[in-house]
């Protein structure tokens, strides 16, 4: 049995403040090993659970934040940026029975500690096929096609919500409740770690593949905070004007779709201005 954890930071233990997850930033070394903590607690309870692999994907910015040197030594990881499948790489080829999403948070423009959606403010909401979209809903499209099931998800309480929409049967942990997007009432790490590792040990027996899911085509829609953004997206083929600041595409298949909306928020990033957005 293989299990995939996409390894994300804004919903870790602790961490509630852009600098929080910021790279090079004192506070984002301090979350660091927070994050590492909730990661490694994750890995010990699917091994517990009778796992024989675990491979852990940073899926957080630079996608270089965890402290490989304080994970278990029988768990892998796939650090660096550039995967064709980014916050899921490793799904597709095969040999994935599970896959867990710690560290989530909810989607832009709703409540959440840190909510966004790939980019941390320039995306104002996203919507698949006419419901709003956080990171972990785009995701679970994506592993279901590969027959892949979400069987844990960790993060604030209202991250924990948002997957009832996508991964019922999955456990989830909250290791902190939601006060602001920039504040939150948080459990220790030893309290975070323990839960976390007991509901991963739980969730091993949800870790079995089942046939791909066949739901498409999937209708993307994004809004950005300033028009000149959306104009930006539209250099993407196939993706059109929908709106004031909102483009929208259609891909057959979730795998076309996430590659397209990872296109989009590159090429959306790089044209916003430091001052005006």
């Amino acid at each position: 049995m293989k299990i995939l954890v996409s390894a994300d930071m804004e919903g870790a233990t602790g961490v509630t403040w852009p600098a929080d997850v910021l790279p090079g930033t004192p506070q984002w070394e301090r979350c660091r090993s927070l994050f590492t903590s909730d990661v490694n607690a994750a890995a010990l309870g699917f091994l517990d659970g009778g796992a024989d692999e675990v491979l852990v994907n940073e899926a957080h910015w630079t996608m270089r934040n965890l402290l490989l040197e304080k994970l278990d030594d029988r768990v892998q990881m796939l650090t660096g940026k550039h995967k064709s499948l980014s916050m899921v790489e490793g799904v597709q080829h095969g040999d994935v029975d599970g896959v867990a999403f710690v560290g989530y948070h909810t989607g832009a423009g709703t409540e959440g500690v840190l909510a966004h959606t790939y980019l941390a403010n320039s995306v104002t909401g996203v919507w698949l096929n006419g419901v709003r979209a956080s990171e972990g809903l785009l995701n679970a499209h994506v592993v279901a096609e590969y027959g892949v099931p979400v069987v844990l998800v960790t993060g604030d309480d209202l991250t924990c919500r948002d997957a009832e929409l996508y991964a019922p049967d999955a456990r989830k942990v909250a290791v902190k409740d939601h006060v602001s997007r920039y504040a939150a009432v948080c459990r220790t790490p030893a309290r975070t770690a323990a839960d976390i590792r007991a509901a991963a040990q739980e969730a091993t027996a949800l870790a079995s593949r089942v046939a791909p899911a066949e739901g498409g085509p999937f209708t993307v829609e994004l809004e950005f905070d300033a028009e000149h953004l959306a104009g930006a997206a539209t250099v993407v083929p196939g993706v059109v004007p929908s709106g004031e600041r909102r483009v929208a595409y259609t891909s057959a298949t979730m795998y076309e779709g996430i590659r397209t909306f990872k296109a989009v928020t590159t090429i959306v990033s790089a044209a916003v201005e430091e001052q005006y957005g």
